[in-house]
């Protein structure tokens, strides 16, 4: 699969977030080994503290179906954004124990822009099991 043919599942993914408070859809979605893409939107919460981001929920739904962590080989996600959209913090550390440090993940938006990057390079000087 390209990076362009995952960032439009990101797209499809969008699509499905459920936001009705902010309005601001994100959409994710995760390649694993197999070649089969783990779709995830963000949800939110009256409460805000249990909203869960696009990113996380692809990853964890990816758990939760079986595939094991650091089997995946790329995300992408989307959002209606002036330029490529970023994850926030959690996402990325979520990334880095889930996907690895090296796992491609381009960033886009719904205006077509793209940037490529990894999850080491959007989290420098991460945390990881081995600091425990």
């Amino acid at each position: 699969m390209t990076h362009s043919e995952l960032l439009q599942e990101a797209i499809k993914a969008r699509t499905k977030a459920y936001i009705p408070y902010s309005g601001f859809g994100v959409g994710a979605a995760l390649l694993d080994e197999n070649g089969h893409v783990h779709h995830g939107c963000n949800i939110e919460n009256a409460a805000y503290a249990p909203t869960n981001c696009a990113e996380r929920t692809a990853m964890f739904r990816a758990v939760a179906d079986g595939l094991k962590p650091g089997t995946f080989r790329a995300m992408a996600i989307v959002g209606d954004t002036d330029g490529p959209i970023a994850p926030c913090g959690v996402c990325r550390q979520v990334m880095l124990e889930l996907c690895g440090p090296d796992m491609p993940v381009i960033l886009g938006n719904l205006k077509g822009a793209i940037r490529e990057t990894t999850v080491a390079e959007l989290l420098p000087f991460y945390f990881s099991s081995s600091d425990l």
